[in-house]
């Protein structure tokens, strides 16, 4: 228990020290550039106490819970004893025997993006400006259809191995024909829906999982194979954005 509150004041104190720069800049431009007094000294002062607070909780709770349990659910789903039901056989399996990891990893990714604050924030504000012509659940779903796909066929090049440059310039490729035929108004829209999948909920779980599975499949390397399923989760939400807008746009010039 003793190791536990040392190691929790730890990350408190280093989340302080991260934070610290950011405080003295806003400081110097309010006080030294604006030469403006900073009103409500006090509730600013535990706004920025509640937010290193927060920030530590956060790491902390990815260190203790997400990581390992995204981890660990990545390692058992792909393990040989629970894809062959026998722990005596250790084939490689074919891509397709890894059913359950394309079912968990696209679930995983759905979920966490539906949940995603950053996503809701900006679902809300597109609804607004568009005066309804863009629905905030209509918007939210199309980004977590395009996560969930992504992440399904990250899953689908570390099981195979193949290159990374082959997707990303496939998905890229049908952004680009995507773009130069959708309306102007959206485009920075569906790009900005790409961003927003890359925070708080989402990441942790999908690196995880991505680290996971690398590690358990045979002849997978993690540092080489591990990481790129956040890509995925940020390029492929722009194709099913801008396709969902496209066709709200339409529907949009037809009933006018």
């Amino acid at each position: 228990m003793g190791n536990e509150f040392t190691e929790t004041g730890k990350i408190i104190l280093s989340t302080g020290r991260d934070v610290f720069p950011v405080i003295v800049l806003i400081l110097f431009f309010q006080l030294l550039i604006l030469r403006q007094p900073i009103l409500h000294k006090k509730r600013v002062a535990f706004g920025f106490l509640f937010c290193i607070l927060g920030l530590a909780l956060f790491l902390i709770g990815l260190d203790k819970a997400l990581f390992p349990v995204g981890k660990m659910m990545a390692e058992q789903l792909s393990a040989p004893a629970f894809i062959f039901g026998s722990k005596s056989n250790t084939a490689e399996p074919v891509w397709w025997a890894y059913g359950w990891i394309y079912l968990f990893g696209g679930l995983i990714g759905f979920s966490t993006t539906i949940a995603e604050p950053a996503l809701m924030a900006v679902a809300m504000k597109a609804e607004e400006v568009s005066r309804g012509s863009i629905k905030q659940w209509g918007l939210r779903i199309a980004v977590a259809v395009g996560v969930a796909g992504g992440i399904i066929l990250g899953i689908f090049r570390i099981i195979t191995g193949t290159p990374l440059l082959i997707y990303f310039a496939a998905g890229y490729f049908i952004v680009i024909l995507q773009t130069i035929f959708a309306p102007r108004y959206i485009i920075p829209l569906a790009y900005d829906t790409g961003g927003v999948t890359t925070s708080t909920v989402t990441v942790p779980l999908v690196a995880a999982l991505g680290l996971g599975l690398s590690s358990t499949i045979p002849g997978r390397n993690v540092a080489l194979d591990g990481f790129g399923l956040v890509a995925f989760a940020s390029v492929f939400p722009i194709i099913t954005v801008l396709a969902y807008i496209q066709c709200a746009h339409w529907l949009d010039q037809r009933r006018t």
